[in-house]
């Protein structure tokens, strides 16, 4: 009977363990405009939506993606880090379960003229019923914990495939410019050729030969450093890849430009899945968890605990000595100089930080994807503006050359425009780049499609 009185209340208390004290998560609110503005862009389809294979469908570009996201170090170690919260959230689910165990005990104790021994073979049980949700706070810590780590291999991916094709892009288009300059080199050098053939001749003057040969030489001190950097750039995406060595990364030998399709008027709700704001969500709620953690340690804590089995002193006797024990204990902080409310203000202030964190993110979304915007129409201009002139210098330079030839004009004039040319060409190379780049931008601003 007495077992009765024992066990009853510890049921009654099992069954309050569905109780969870504290506020359930809420989003912070914040006043996001309805609409992001696109004016003037194309309304035929939204760059957001496209799988990564699907924007940039230059099949050497597509295998250094998939290269550098099965061997980047840093995408290997998220998935390490994606491995240990999974096991952290197992552990935190596991401490809300009851634990059973087995316990096997020989003992032997005394002196010359007595002793006593002990067999004991046992199970043990044990529970802490989570009456005011303590566990289960904890248990939504950890699971936020694995999300945010998913969520940081999400962006961490976005990253990454931007950081590649950024570098891709950037070594095409340095590859061009060097190819521009050695042209230019090459055709300099027939210059000074000409020049020297005609100041020999007595057509000319030996100051032309002198301003053909100073020009040739001013060329040729570019090829150098855009030799360094052509070498810099594959090491860079060799780092990227996993690899040592970037020497003979294959590559086209343009860059295309595609157009963007974007629609006017993008809905804010389309930045709430980037990764980085989905990870600083998680974070948030880990918090709020965390919070709710401290809170409920100011309560008492109730653990049911019980053992059966058989103990006996006599080993021939150990089978007939069954043995039981049901107990519980409750703790409960009485004074500790304020240490568990401190505690709890302390979670409290750090979810706070973490509001602030989210914001923060929310807005740096925003900026990032209004600049992306802006980058991509401005980006066209300024491309479609360079190809102009890249056109009317080489027809400046075609004309220069046949008055020269005439003896219209001299030799100044011809210099002054292949200058005008040379620089032409190099900035419509770097305005290529810059309007490609900025469609990569614009993919990650909305969070690098999915």
């Amino acid at each position: 009977m007495g077992k009765k009185y024992i066990i009853l209340p510890m049921i009654v208390l099992a069954g309050l363990s569905s109780c969870k004290v504290g506020k359930d998560f809420v989003r912070p609110q914040m006043d996001l405009p309805a609409q992001i503005d696109t004016t003037n862009q194309s309304a035929t389809g939204l760059i957001r939506d496209l799988k990564w294979w699907e924007l940039y469908t230059d099949p050497i570009l597509q295998g250094l993606i998939q290269e550098a996201l099965e061997n980047n170090k840093d995408m290997l170690k998220a998935e390490a880090v994606i491995a240990e919260f999974n096991q952290g959230k197992k552990i935190a689910f596991a401490n809300m379960m009851p634990g059973l165990g087995l316990e096997l005990e020989g003992e032997r104790e005394g002196d010359k003229s007595k002793t006593d021994d002990t067999f004991a073979a046992k199970a043990t049980f044990s529970w802490e019923l989570d009456i005011w949700g303590k566990l289960r706070w904890a248990n939504d810590a950890a699971k936020a914990q694995l999300m945010q780590s998913i969520e940081g291999k999400r962006a961490l991916q976005v990253s990454i495939i931007s950081q590649v094709v950024r570098t891709y892009y950037e070594l095409i288009a340095i590859d061009q410019e060097l190819q521009i300059v050695t042209q230019t080199t090459a055709a300099r050098k027939e210059a000074v050729r000409i020049a020297r053939l005609r100041f020999e001749g007595g057509l000319t003057s030996e100051l032309a030969l002198k301003q053909a040969e100073a020009e040739l030489a001013k060329t040729e001190t570019l090829i150098p450093s855009l030799e360094y950097q052509q070498k810099e750039k594959q090491n860079d995406m060799a780092f990227l890849l996993g690899k040592f060595d970037g020497e003979n990364l294959p590559r086209e030998k343009k860059i295309r430009v595609t157009p963007v399709n974007i629609p006017i008027g993008l809905p804010s709700e389309i930045l709430e899945q980037r990764p980085d704001i989905m990870q600083a969500e998680y974070k948030l709620k880990e918090s709020h968890a965390q919070v709710g953690v401290a809170f409920t340690s100011m309560f008492p804590s109730f653990k049911l605990t019980a053992e059966g089995g058989l103990e006996s002193g006599d080993f021939s006797s150990f089978l007939q000595s069954p043995v039981g024990l049901i107990g519980g204990n409750i703790l409960s902080p009485l004074f500790n100089f304020g240490k568990n409310r401190a505690n709890w203000k302390r979670s409290q202030a750090k979810m706070e930080q973490q509001v602030y964190d989210y914001e923060k993110v929310v807005l740096e979304a925003f900026k990032e994807l209004n600049n992306a915007l802006v980058s991509v129409r401005k980006s066209k201009e300024i491309r479609e503006s360079r190809q102009k002139s890249e056109q009317a210098a080489r027809s400046y330079l075609d004309l220069a050359n046949l008055q020269y030839i005439n003896g219209v004009i001299s030799y100044m004039d011809v210099l002054d425009a292949q200058r005008s040319l040379l620089d032409a060409e190099i900035s419509l190379n770097k305005a290529i780049l810059t309007e490609k780049l900025a469609t990569t931008t614009l993919y990650k601003a909305l969070g690098g499609g999915w």
